[in-house]
């Protein structure tokens, strides 16, 4: 069943939405901030744990941020699921400081090229345990495909993503969150034809985010997915400046399909 998923988006020490595409460690003045929180990131962890939104993620958008993620995994350990510079070398780590899950992204694709090495070794770093592993597949757009996009977003890595590849990745994750590169933060509409695909693709649980702009888009996820995808909407909810969406519609959405 379709539902809302809450995100904690963490850049530079604070929760913050960001147009996702302007991230680039090569030219940081390009970076475009829809809205910058004055509460600290356990601030959200404990409203999201006060009405049960589970399957939470919490994002680390470049360096600096380990002490916010910390801090939100405090205030709910084993509530939500952290990502963002995640390794076989630390992937434990995050586990034994409360992340339900860990979200393995640009790691596992070395020189834009995927690596079952590096996929083996972080879930060997998890006791074999794939329930603790998301796989982040975030894309943009190509030639009317998807690739998995990753340096925040900025390289187009060779992964495309289709049937084969989501078959490929199955055995060895719990679920998959995929990010919309090309509509992150904008508020311009979800891209449909991935929503579509990713319901016909994937047999386990998935997270789609990117360009959702109203609590309508929730049912159009259910509808184009089959009820088989769930949504994040970060820059257009009211908790974080936007005016789109207010978060206690979402709460609701999430109890009327008994989430």
């Amino acid at each position: 069943m379709t539902r809302f998923r809450p995100c904690i988006d963490l850049h530079a020490g604070s929760v913050k939405q960001i147009v996702g595409g302007t991230l680039s460690t090569t030219a940081p003045d390009m970076l475009k901030t829809n809205w910058t929180s004055e509460h600290p990131s356990a601030y959200y962890a404990n409203l999201y744990k006060q009405h049960d939104l589970v399957g939470a993620h919490v994002i680390m958008l470049g360096p600096g941020n380990d002490d916010a993620a910390k801090e939100a995994l405090e205030a709910w350990k084993n509530g939500m699921q952290v990502g963002g510079g995640i390794t076989e070398k630390n992937a434990k780590t995050w586990i034994d400081l409360g992340a339900e899950k860990v979200i393995m992204t640009s790691y596992l694709f070395p020189d834009s090229t995927f690596s079952m090495e590096r996929l083996n070794a972080v879930l060997r770093a998890l006791d074999s345990d794939k329930s603790k592993l998301v796989v982040d597949l975030s894309c943009r757009r190509k030639d009317n495909k998807w690739f998995v996009a990753t340096n925040k977003w900025q390289t187009i890595t060779d992964f495309e993503l289709n049937q084969e590849s989501i078959s490929l990745l199955e055995p060895y994750c719990s679920e998959f969150l995929i990010h919309a590169a090309d509509v992150e933060g904008l508020q311009r509409g979800i891209d449909h034809d991935l929503v579509t695909k990713l319901a016909e693709w994937c047999s386990l649980p998935v997270t789609y985010a990117g360009g959702g702009r109203s609590i309508e888009d929730l049912e159009l996820v259910k509808r184009l997915s089959n009820s088989r995808v769930d949504l994040t909407i970060g820059s257009a909810l009211d908790i974080f400046g936007g005016s789109g969406v207010k978060f206690k519609d979402c709460v609701k959405w999430n109890k009327e399909q008994g989430n």
